[in-house]
């Protein structure tokens, strides 16, 4: 018994694994294509994934939201959770790699539900914004360059509907947020973001060690 999360080595991480994700065999390609990238760590664990469609499911998130896209694993677990009719808006910054998720998006049979824009995520944010869609998703990922968490999340917050369900990957960061020594402009914009959202009474919270950390907001 433990009064606390338990630390995952190898061997209980892959236990997990293996009693547990339902990953289907187009996310596994996904994954095993990205894990040969250079910037390889930038994409989601399986589990959190899992989560996420899970998360999806339970929601019944037909509009969704995802600030920074990569090669399209998180879109995809999070589209397949959704019907047919469904739609998310994947923003990101790089041709090349969201190459990658429109093949994949197509191989699963999602390509019809995401729509890629490609800009600066705030850009893209307010535009959608102008176009009426404020208060009108039910969920929003935010997995982006964490200098801009804070504004992405300002954003978001008015883009999703009351009752709708915000997500921001990384807030542990490795665990270097909770070292004092660590000034990193990265470090120092996730604490910003955890500390705000600690006391933001728009909201209902809970922060999980799930991956590298994943916090939901609840709009309240």
């Amino acid at each position: 018994m433990s009064n606390r999360t338990l630390p995952l080595d190898e061997r209980l991480y892959d236990y997990l694994l293996a009693v547990s994700l339902r990953e289907p065999p187009v996310l596994r390609r996904l994954r095993e294509e990205t894990a040969k990238l250079a910037e390889a760590g930038m994409q989601i664990s399986p589990e959190q994934g899992q989560f996420m469609r899970f998360l999806a499911e339970t929601l019944g998130v037909r509009r969704a939201l995802e600030v920074g896209t990569f090669t399209g694993y998180s879109s995809i677990s999070v589209a397949l959770a959704m019907p047919s009719d469904g739609r998310l808006v994947a923003c990101d910054v790089s041709d090349t790699w969201t190459q990658t998720a429109r093949r994949y998006w197509k191989e699963a049979g999602v390509a019809d539900r995401i729509e890629l824009r490609l800009g600066p995520a705030l850009d893209t944010l307010v535009a959608l914004r102008k176009e009426g869609t404020e208060g009108t998703f039910d969920f929003a990922f935010v997995d982006a360059d964490k200098e801009n968490y804070l504004a992405y999340f300002e954003e978001c917050l008015k883009l999703v509907r009351k009752g709708g369900i915000l997500a921001f990957d990384n807030v542990l960061w490795d665990g270097r947020v909770a070292d004092p020594k660590d000034k990193s402009d990265s470090t120092v914009a996730i604490r910003k973001l955890n500390d705000a959202l600690a006391g933001d009474d728009r909201i209902a919270l809970s922060m999980l060690p799930i991956g590298d950390g994943l916090t939901l907001a609840r709009k309240l």
